[in-house]
């Protein structure tokens, strides 16, 4: 397959040196694994308290001193976000909690409430403080409060322009993080409270349910004086008593219609690399500690790929298809550059059913491959049987396809199928693999 060229939306005149990081997303222990494998510089994750996922696996301590153990072995940091917007009774134990994860040997923490933040400087100086998202900050003054008061990194609210980031650059000297790829927050920087009106969970405390992505029906009240009933309809009593007491409406969608959705497009930049590193983006940050495994390796991997392209030979740097078609291949919704050069405006939110766009199952993990037979060992992830198309894809480069012929079970007894979760088996490959490689299948 060919090359593409890669035309520039933003012209920015940084010269950067240094390589930006690339910060990649684990909701469990075996996600930062992952992650780290797949080439992510640092991973951030949840603990069991003051976290915006409460519903991800999240890290107790003794996971986290695993989790930093086997990321200091490939040089790699681990960051715990501590991101919620605390009331009164979340105060308590923060203090302690902040230094387990410091003697856990935790990076840094993403904090997004000033209590939070003061505590984590005052108590625990060896722990970074990154300050959240869910700051919403878009402006270099901002940024520069946050820097005198002591925090080395910003990650800034995903509504800022690659025009605001060069501008932030030039004034402050701070580290910047901004989300590059995964899903965005229709309300403002994540600050939403429809989840709590609807459900009583609290997206600001780690319970947000979503529901910009619900279907909705939509209704228009009647007007005084007006009546949406026909003289038929209004011999019918029940209609009739309806209107009567104020609650006929007008459907605003005929029958059939798509439901309505305030669910917006996910952010990819895989095509706009060099803006961003020429802008001066010190962390490249991924979306996705509820997301799958597939997903993070995927993901991880071709921003991996590109960042070492684009920094090995700036001048000849080309956008290659293949890192395309990896993306959709994990892609869960349309993608669109977000805010990094206009404001998303209709056509960058869905209101059609939603095209799933990742026709890929996570299959199994290679977990040993002889080369003088050519099998592999391979623990599954997901049904698979003879006769389905795969896909092998590693960090290393590995990347081939073929059907899978017959396979065995530990025992060599031949096997219909792959049915069971993690069993291993071992079947024959085209190509070389190695530990840690995936195994895909169209779903």
């Amino acid at each position: 397959m060919g090359t593409l060229t890669t035309t520039r939306k933003y012209k920015g005149k940084r010269n950067r040196l240094d390589k930006p990081e690339l910060l990649a997303p684990a909701g469990n222990l075996e996600k930062l694994k992952f992650a780290v494998h797949y080439g992510a510089d640092a991973v951030y994750i949840g603990g069991q308290k003051y976290g915006l996922r409460s519903n991800a696996d999240n890290f107790s301590f003794e996971e986290m001193r695993e989790g930093v153990e086997f990321a200091n072995k490939y040089g790699a940091k681990v960051l715990v976000a501590t991101n919620i917007y605390a009331h009164n009774e979340d105060i308590a134990g923060i203090e302690e909690y902040l230094r387990n994860l410091y003697e856990a040997g935790i990076h840094a923490v993403i904090v997004a409430d000033p209590a939070i933040v003061s505590v984590a400087l005052r108590t625990v100086p060896g722990l970074e403080v990154h300050l959240s998202t869910q700051q919403s900050t878009l402006n270099w003054q901002a940024v520069k409060f946050w820097k005198d008061e002591g925090l080395p990194r910003v990650v800034l609210g995903r509504e800022t322009s690659l025009e605001e980031i060069e501008e932030i650059k030039k004034h402050v000297d701070i580290e910047i993080e901004a989300f590059v790829h995964g899903a965005m927050c229709s309300s403002f920087s994540g600050r939403c409270v429809l989840s709590n009106h609807f459900t009583d969970r609290d997206s600001n405390r780690g319970g947000c349910c979503q529901s910009c992505r619900w279907k909705y029906d939509l209704f228009e009240d009647a007007r005084p004086g007006e009546a949406w009933i026909s003289e038929e309809e209004a011999q019918d009593s029940n209609v009739l008593r309806q209107f009567q007491l104020g609650i006929n409406q007008l459907p605003l969608f005929e029958e059939g219609d798509n439901a309505f959705s305030m669910g917006s497009k996910d952010l990819c930049m895989i095509e706009n690399i060099p803006d961003l590193i020429d802008v001066g983006v010190d962390s490249f940050k991924v979306e996705g500690r509820m997301k799958s495994i597939h997903y993070v390796a995927t993901v991880v991997n071709v921003y991996r790929q590109a960042i070492d392209s684009y920094m090995a030979d700036p001048e000849n740097y080309v956008l290659k298809p293949e890192w395309i078609e990896e993306i959709n291949k994990a892609a869960n919704r349309p993608l669109n550059t977000g805010f990094f050069y206009d404001t998303p405006d209709h056509e960058d939110h869905i209101y059609e059913p939603e095209e799933k766009a990742a026709p890929y199952d996570f299959a199994g993990l290679v977990m040993d491959y002889d080369a003088a037979s050519g099998m592999a060992t391979i623990q599954q992830r997901n049904h698979f049987k003879p006769g389905h198309e795969i896909e092998f894809f590693g960090p290393n480069g590995t990347f081939f396809k073929q059907k899978v012929g017959t396979i065995w079970d530990e025992e060599g007894n031949e096997l219909d199928a792959a049915r069971h979760p993690l069993q291993r088996i071992k079947m024959k490959v085209d190509q070389p693999v190695s530990y840690f490689d995936m195994m895909r299948k169209k779903k």
